[in-house]
């Protein structure tokens, strides 16, 4: 018997307790977070000369502008989702609500789906899922399903015959030939350019774990309708984790600095990923071989490890070919998913995984997106773009400088940092709470050691881009090579990494003044320029 049929039941119920505004501010989220800002008083109090003592007030003096640029940073992104949110998307959803009472349907609906040895229960609920979207809109579906089992293909098959049967829908299975999830889109995608897919109907693009929520797939249709330049849009996600607590906590913090980054994004007519979770697109883009081809084989060029294709993030090639094309893409914030997390085996070892693939994704398309230069897409956007690779190097720059701080000067320093840690973390948190299912006094340290594991998981990937790894159909790898030439390229990237830190660590002290610079002297004779006076 498979493994799969026996494993589970998981309990992946939609979820039906979505407090929102003042509802979650309960008395007792209340009293934790007053309770928190005493704690930390106290705290500032005890430690509040290690801050401003005449050894250690230039550093203090850093940290703080350093902070002051970020946190400004986070609210201007917290402004602008407060503006998508509030006054930017209602009026497009009631715009779309409209279109939709009018009258409108699409032509048709074409279902991309790819899985591979996904767990029945997760199947069921995602099909069933899917049907009552094209239920819900009264307009033939298509389910292209880009299978690599036959296990899948038989059950969701099955599934449909027994439960579903009345439903105009059809099944195109697409068994791809070689492993991978690009292929299995490619494959898919050309089978559309041959079949009845019009460049004016709509794929919805999602993963074979995603489960949507009623009127998932609604909410995005009228939007297509109502502005002929929308090519694309992605949706709202919420994380139902089998597995720990911990990685639950951190996985909901995650999604809710989506929401506030997406909104804030899409403010500008465009967004900075088309999630594969989920993802709503126009066909005519899709179905042109420049696009299948790239997600196919999308690669880089890179003067360390030569050309090298992509093993995950086709949803960041995808991403990337709208953004080159200059396309308008939206999120859509009432349109919701369930991203199910079966966590099997070391927690951490999945999160550091997911951060590589993430970050090694992010990584690899930014550079090119960078490259693009701002007149092919809106300045804030390609400022997005450039901020996402500074920070990784800013987010080290304060623990770098309190660490030292403490060796060097004050030994108490570290717990100060700790305090202000605290306090600045937890008001991050008071912007996130609004995009969370609750106020969860987890966040603000999941929130500091997600920043601070992202920054250094990005530093050791930005001279490693080559190497991938995806844990999901069946732990894919790429970039571990063997031989000579590739222990050299390794050995060459352990070098740049230590020069780069060793950098980080010189010119953040020289900075802050916790070293002194070589003097001219010290340098010459360094260099072998010195000279002897001669005796007299």
């Amino acid at each position: 018997m498979d493994s799969r049929e026996i494993t589970g039941p998981y309990d992946v119920d939609e979820i039906t307790h979505r407090p929102k505004g003042w509802a979650k501010w309960t008395p007792f989220a209340i009293f934790q977070i007053t309770l928190y800002f005493g704690l930390c008083f106290i705290g500032l109090t005890t430690f509040e000369n290690v801050f401003f003592s005449p050894a250690t007030r230039e550093i203090t003096f850093v940290i703080g502008l350093l902070g002051i640029w970020r946190y400004g940073w986070w609210f201007t992104h917290a402004v602008r989702a407060w503006i998508y949110g509030r006054f930017v998307y209602p009026s497009m959803r009631d715009a779309g609500r409209k279109v939709w009472d009018d009258g409108w349907r699409p032509r048709h609906l074409h279902f991309m789906m790819t899985t591979y040895k996904e767990h029945r229960d997760i199947t069921e609920k995602v099909i069933r899922s899917i049907c009552r979207e094209i239920r819900d809109a009264g307009v033939p579906g298509t389910i292209w399903l880009g299978s690599g089992d036959r296990f899948d293909e038989e059950l969701i098959s099955e599934l449909l015959q027994r439960e579903w049967s009345d439903l105009d829908v059809t099944l195109h299975i697409v068994r791809q030939n070689q492993p991978g999830k690009r292929l299995a889109i490619g494959l898919v995608l050309r089978a559309m350019s041959r079949g009845d897919v019009e460049k004016d109907d709509l794929i919805i693009f999602m993963d074979g774990d995603f489960i949507l929520a009623k009127n998932a797939v609604g909410a995005c249709l009228p939007l297509f309708k109502l502005y002929p330049d929308l090519q694309a849009c992605t949706t709202d996600e919420e994380v139902l984790c089998i597995g720990p607590k911990w990685i639950a906590n951190w996985l909901t913090m995650r999604f809710a600095q989506r929401r506030l980054a997406m909104q804030s994004h899409s403010l500008s007519g465009r967004v900075l990923t088309l999630t594969g979770r989920m993802s709503v697109f126009r066909a005519n883009h899709l179905l042109k071989l420049k696009f299948i081809r790239l997600l196919e084989a999308d690669h880089l060029e890179h003067w360390l490890w030569g050309k090298f294709r992509f093993l995950s993030g086709d949803d960041k090639s995808t991403w990337y070919y709208m953004l080159q094309s200059g396309c308008r893409m939206l999120y859509v914030p009432d349109a919701m998913g369930y991203t199910v997390e079966v966590i099997e085996g070391s927690g951490m070892d999945r999160m550091v995984q997911n951060f590589r693939r993430w970050s090694g994704n992010m990584l690899r398309n930014g550079a090119r997106a960078l490259a693009l230069g701002p007149h092919r897409m809106p300045f804030f956007i390609w400022w997005c773009l450039l901020d996402q690779r500074v920070s990784m190097w800013t987010m080290l720059v304060s623990p770098v400088l309190a660490i030292c701080t403490s060796f060097l000067y004050d030994p108490y320093y570290i717990f100060g940092y700790v305090v202000f840690i605290c306090i600045t973390r937890m008001l991050l948190s008071l912007f996130l709470y609004g995009y969370a299912r609750k106020v969860d006094l987890s966040y603000p340290f999941i929130l500091y050691f997600n920043q601070l594991i992202n920054a250094s998981v990005k530093v050791y990937c930005i001279f490693r881009l080559s190497k991938q790894r995806w844990s999901n159909r069946g732990d894919q790898r790429a970039g571990e090579g063997d031989g000579l030439v590739a222990r050299l390229q390794n050995l060459m990237a352990s070098y740049l990494t230590l020069l780069y830190v060793t950098m980080l660590f010189v010119g953040v002290c020289l900075m802050a003044g916790l070293i002194e610079p070589p003097s001219s002297g010290m340098v010459t004779n360094l260099l072998g320029f010195s000279s002897s006076r001669p005796m007299s």
